[in-house]
């Protein structure tokens, strides 16, 4: 017998308890190059410890993040019609929305959520990147328009994430119908005297930033974000002219006075628990889980008036 057939046959359960190395075990820091480890990364709601770098991160985890003790009762979006126009590019549209479902376990790019911060009844609504680049479309453009609703019906703030390539093209003129509609959600939330807060996150483009993304009472945004209308790139080619350092970025914008402040994302639940008790008029001391906020009454009517 010769080195040729001269073999050790493996051992079935040898191969048979063999365990597959995930592959997001180790994430990479796009800033540093650094590996971090995927559940120091989770426990630190996926922000880069070394360089504050923050990732991109789920409707879901952010929701989970955002709330109290993780707990919230999800709104039920509305349904509409997957594919109104029968769009087809290189791939069918109905196959386009198929294969992001089964990616991100969503029915459309947003999610909603009614629970607590820090004690205080609030409605947030979070923009999924993962789904079609957050794009907004008719199904998106109805949770929005839900979440709105829901806050006036029960008279809680609300905190919209924002994360949007834009309008999603395969719905046309669809699509940009759903910035007016997002756009009198706005005006009905602000008429009723609740606070809206923005949140804009990497990245908020297009129509979204044109309509409810920049509508709020607030707008904080996180860390190095990307916020514009159109991208770099194309002002860029349209002016033909180089940009400045860091345009469009989080921190340019604060210095221009388009976004309020710049919050990491560490901070955003105290930093925005902490604008409600303002907005709401809340003591600090009264802000309990317990706690169920109202409107402000106004400070004398004619019944309780003093007399003179």
């Amino acid at each position: 017998m010769n080195w040729i057939t001269n073999y050790v046959r493996p051992k079935l359960n040898s191969m048979l308890g063999r365990r597959e190395m995930p592959e997001n075990l180790w994430i990479k820091d796009p800033e540093s190059g650094e590996m971090v480890f995927h559940k120091d990364l989770e426990q630190n709601q996926f922000v880069i410890p070394a360089s504050g770098h923050h990732m991109k991160i789920s409707a879901k985890e952010r929701l989970r993040f955002f709330f109290d003790d993780g707990r919230y009762d999800s709104v039920e979006n509305p349904k509409v019609v997957a594919d109104p126009l029968k769009f087809r590019d290189e791939k069918r549209y109905a196959d386009r929305i198929k294969d992001a479902r089964t990616k991100t376990a969503m029915e459309d790019a947003v999610l909603s959520g009614v629970g607590t911060i820090d004690g205080l009844p609030v409605v947030a609504t979070v923009q999924d990147f993962a789904f079609m680049g957050g794009s907004l479309g008719m199904a998106a453009g109805e949770a929005i328009v839900r979440a709105f609703e829901v806050a006036i019906e029960k008279k809680r703030p609300l905190i919209l994430f924002a994360a949007s390539g834009g309008a999603r093209m395969q719905e046309g003129i669809l699509s940009l119908m759903q910035l007016p509609r997002t756009t009198v959600g706005v005006d009905r939330l602000k008429e009723a005297g609740l606070p809206y807060i923005v949140v804009l996150t990497n990245p908020t483009t297009g129509g979204v930033t044109a309509s409810y993304a920049m509508l709020g009472d607030v707008h904080i945004a996180e860390p190095g974000a990307l916020i514009g209308f159109a991208g770099p790139r194309v002002i860029e080619q349209t002016i033909r002219e180089k940009l400045p350092e860091g345009f469009q970025r989080s921190e340019y914008l604060m210095e221009h006075g388009m976004v309020d402040m710049v919050v990491s994302r560490l901070e955003l639940k105290a930093t925005i628990a902490r604008l409600l008790k303002i907005l709401l008029k809340v003591p600090v001391e009264e802000a309990g889980p317990a706690m169920d906020v109202a409107l402000p009454a106004p400070a004398t009517t004619p019944e309780t008036r003093p007399q003179m």
